[in-house]
């Protein structure tokens, strides 16, 4: 497959129509964009000939030439190594597609045993962190922030990164200084109790995840974490 190919201007799909506006609700709520689910591991895109980032810069450059108006963000969903499942359901678990998510049963979780447990469980499926059988009462960022550095156990992450990777989508445009990271993380170890020093701080540097012999790590059947480029 070439990128050629990639780029060539689809024709008009017959069986596709616009979906009248809403008028009769002022407060209705209309389309502002949508989100196209590729399911495609790094190995099945390598014998077709291409690789992840030509295809997402191929994509881009199609809609940039049919709507230069167009804003795009790209996300490429991370699954543990021998995880199963079709690509595409792996991708719209990770990236939280409700539908998705909703087909999960409760069965599979292990709540039960998360209640009961001591240490810490960061439940990745369930976006959750439960210290000692209680589940903690992580913000969205606090929790993100956890995430990003569990995902890269015992790699030092600069604070640049964290401030570029959590927050380069921000929709108010308010990107947080470096410093206020560490204010973030303050706070995230004060909700970790004596379980603070898993998120170690790397002097002039940024911070670190250690794994602890306490903390259990749950992704779910093949639910994985996004991680962004």
């Amino acid at each position: 497959m070439s990128n050629t190919a990639l780029l060539t201007r689809p024709a008009p799909a017959r069986h596709l129509h616009a979906v009248p506006p809403i008028v009769d609700e002022p407060a209705a709520r209309s389309p502002r964009g949508f989100a196209l689910y590729v399911g495609l591991d790094e190995a099945k895109a390598a014998a077709a000939g291409v690789s992840l980032p030509v295809l997402v810069d191929a994509l881009r450059r199609t809609l940039a030439e049919l709507a230069p108006d167009a804003e795009t963000y790209a996300t490429v969903a991370l699954a543990p190594r021998g995880a199963g499942g079709r690509d595409v359901d792996v991708v719209r678990r990770a990236l939280r597609e409700p539908s998705a998510v909703a087909a999960l049963t409760v069965a599979s979780e292990p709540e039960d045993t998360d209640r009961s447990a001591r240490g810490v469980v960061f439940d990745i499926s369930r976006k959750r962190v439960v210290i000692d059988g209680e589940t903690a009462p992580f913000t969205f960022t606090e929790f993100e922030l956890l995430q990003y550095l569990v995902l890269r156990e015992g790699r030092t992450i600069e604070r640049s990164e964290l401030v570029g990777s959590l927050w380069q989508s921000a929709e108010d445009g308010e990107v947080p200084g470096e410093r206020t990271i560490d204010v973030h993380v303050r706070r995230l170890r004060s909700k970790l109790g004596r379980y603070e020093d898993i998120v170690r701080t790397v002097r002039g540097v940024g911070y670190r995840f250690d794994r602890h012999a306490d903390v259990v790590i749950r992704y779910g059947h093949g639910t994985p974490s996004p991680d962004r480029f």
